[in-house]
């Protein structure tokens, strides 16, 4: 499991802290994101933090103009052990954390089963069984699939960009131009046609593990369905490759998935190594049958009591709140 320094942690409350003064706010629980969330840190990893909060003033939430609805924020510290460290913040309101989750958005799941908990004023162990229990399959399934196949055609993919941003990966390259992938198929681009530019790709350790624990876990979270259990990978991806992926996966995939994790915690991230992944695997089906897959996902009556549990628990003891 991914350890911080506890001066990271002294750091990071510090910080937490300073964003409740100066955003008015009261930050109901802080835990880590990103690499150190899922066990994946190296020398180099920036401290992701994920945020809930509650407006300080509950009376804000009544007003014509809405208060923020989210917060991001980063810091770099300079004194002591910690000088040299990023922090990077992202926070949600709690009732858009509470609209996330009612959603299955793997974000706010992701934050709810963190290991690392820099600060809790409430405790969300039940919330986070409920949701576990709860959420739809299917919108976790395509959010995975997205962050596969979206970093695989910004970073590893070959491609061309077009004036308005939009990327097609090269499928091949003749004398004439390029031939490209489409949502459609292929066409055919010409070397002479000003509007697309070829870029180059950032193939990185950490581009190719991104884009492997999201397929995996996608079609993982997938096969399981198909064998009725719907089996939530586990937000830690070392213990996912020993426990879980072995039921649904051959040894090379899980091998190869093992040592780009290895080289991120060596520091290796930024090493560029190509398309380890493989362009089949990073794109994992589109078509899911919903009657397989399908749930309700978590119930907004009851995610909204425990809206409650979380706003009362910034208010305990605190007799001059205003509520």
């Amino acid at each position: 499991m991914t350890t911080v320094p506890a001066a990271v942690v002294d750091a990071v409350d510090g910080s937490v802290a300073a964003l409740e003064s100066d955003r008015d706010v009261r930050v109901v629980l802080a835990a880590a994101r990103g690499s150190h969330g899922w066990a994946a840190a190296g020398p180099e990893s920036d401290y992701d933090v994920g945020l809930v909060f509650v407006q300080s003033d509950l009376r804000r939430y009544a007003h014509v103009t809405e208060p923020p609805t989210t917060i991001v924020a980063s810091e770099r510290l300079e004194d002591g052990d910690c000088a040299g460290i990023d922090l990077e913040f992202q926070g949600w309101d709690v009732r858009t954390f509470a609209s996330l989750l009612v959603d299955s958005n793997d974000g706010a799941i992701d934050l709810l089963r963190s290991p690392i908990r820099y600060r809790s004023a409430y405790d969300p162990a039940d919330l986070a069984a409920y949701v576990e229990r709860t959420y739809d399959p299917m919108d976790l399934y395509h959010a995975w699939r997205g962050i596969a196949t979206s970093n695989y055609r910004k970073y590893v993919s070959h491609h061309l960009v077009r004036t308005d941003d939009e990327t097609f990966p090269i499928v091949e390259t003749t004398d004439d131009g390029y031939v490209v992938e489409t949502d459609d198929g292929t066409a055919t681009v010409s070397a002479e046609n000003d509007r697309y530019t070829e870029t180059q790709t950032r193939a990185t350790v950490k581009r190719n593990l991104t884009i492997c624990r999201a397929s995996m876990y996608a079609r993982y979270l997938r096969a399981t369905g198909e064998r009725c259990d719907h089996d939530l990978p586990a937000l830690e991806f070392d213990r996912f490759l020993t426990e879980q992926a072995p039921t649904a996966f051959e040894d090379d995939r899980i091998d190869r998935a093992r040592a780009l994790l290895e080289r991120k915690r060596r520091g290796e991230g930024g090493v560029t190594v190509g398309d380890v992944v493989g362009r089949s695997f990073a794109h994992p089906p589109r078509e899911i049958d919903p009657a397989v897959h399908a749930r309700d996902g978590p119930d907004a009556d009851r995610i909204d009591r425990f809206v409650d549990e979380m706003i009362a628990a910034t208010r305990a003891g605190d007799s001059d709140a205003v509520l």
